[in-house]
């Protein structure tokens, strides 16, 4: 008899390669190309958007969307918008500034190739990009107050309240010993805010969604955003660099503070399948349409990069 946790995994390998693909070609079209002035940052660009990355923040974009019942077309931009904020981060978190680090997805990061005022050049206009898609995006099917809304939450997310905050609060924390809520905050910033902006940007994508819901779905992102960032906790020790696509044990080299570290092993784990079991409550009022929603809860507490 086949085990049904095969077929979820199987089932979400198959959408994960469909969406990977998809946006694929979304960024492709919406990144400027390399022959377009100014050529070496449009090529810094597409080096870093393109060709890598499991792309976990557009896949919920899409999964939150069709769960809701919006159309795949509808939901391009915004998954596209959100993976260009993503790159851009890692971009800016590889210099030698923030965590100095040469690999990323498996190969040089962006200012070992192209310089580091090219790759804070590069981080900046994707950056602009994203916001832009948007805004005239007209594979769209919401208002322009929707679109405003959109442009909102992605901006929050991206800014000193969401993610560049809490890198902010990752850079001050390093040496320190956090407590738990701490610890718990600054990922809900640094890693949380985009993939809560991933779900809620794939959700809005469709006019008349209730706002119960969008709740409901707020809450399910800010669970398996958390038990991301402790899934990468756990890699960074147990993973190895050829896997993870950059260097393993780069955070306690920088003596950062991580759910290992505070909770030990098995507490980090037992803390990440807690708040798994969390985000599959949350969405115990969406049927079978949310289903790759619950796969990749399941996905991001047992992935191995």
């Amino acid at each position: 008899m086949t085990d049904p946790s095969e077929d979820k995994t199987f089932a979400l390998k198959a959408l994960l390669t469909d969406y990977q693909q998809r946006i694929e070609g979304v960024l492709d079209r919406w990144l400027p190309g390399e022959n377009i002035a100014p050529e070496t940052l449009h090529r810094a660009m597409r080096y870093s958007a393109l060709d890598g990355g499991k792309r976990v923040r557009p896949f919920l974009v899409y999964a939150s969307g069709r769960a809701v019942g919006a159309e795949l077309d509808w939901l391009d931009g915004p998954a596209a918008a959100v993976e260009l904020i993503h790159v851009y981060s890692l971009i800016h978190d590889d210099l030698p500034a923030m965590d100095n680090d040469d690999l990323r997805r498996g190969k040089p990061t962006n200012h070992k190739k192209f310089g580091e005022a090219m790759a804070i050049l590069a981080g900046d206009a994707m950056q602009a990009l994203a916001l832009q898609i948007i805004a005239h995006d007209k594979a769209m099917s919401v208002s322009a107050e929707r679109r405003l809304r959109m442009i909102d939450v992605l901006a929050q997310a991206s800014g000193s309240r969401g993610m560049a905050g809490g890198q902010a609060i990752d850079l001050e924390a390093v040496g320190q010993k956090l407590d738990l809520p701490q610890l718990e905050n600054m990922h809900i910033h640094k890693t949380g805010a985009l993939i809560r902006a991933s779900v809620m940007l794939g959700a809005l994508s469709r006019e008349d969604v209730d706002e119960g819901v969008l709740k409901h779905l707020d809450h399910y992102a800010k669970c398996i955003g958390l038990a991301f960032q402790i899934q990468d906790d756990i890699l960074d020790i147990e993973g190895d660099t050829a896997t993870l696509g950059k260097p393993q044990g780069s955070d306690q080299a920088q003596d950062k503070p991580t759910y290992p570290a505070l909770l030990g092993m098995d507490g980090a784990k037992a803390r990440a399948l807690e708040l798994h079991d969390e985000a599959i409550v949350s969405l115990s009022d969406l049927g079978e349409t949310a289903d790759p929603l619950r796969w990749m809860a399941h996905y991001i507490i047992a992935r191995s990069s």
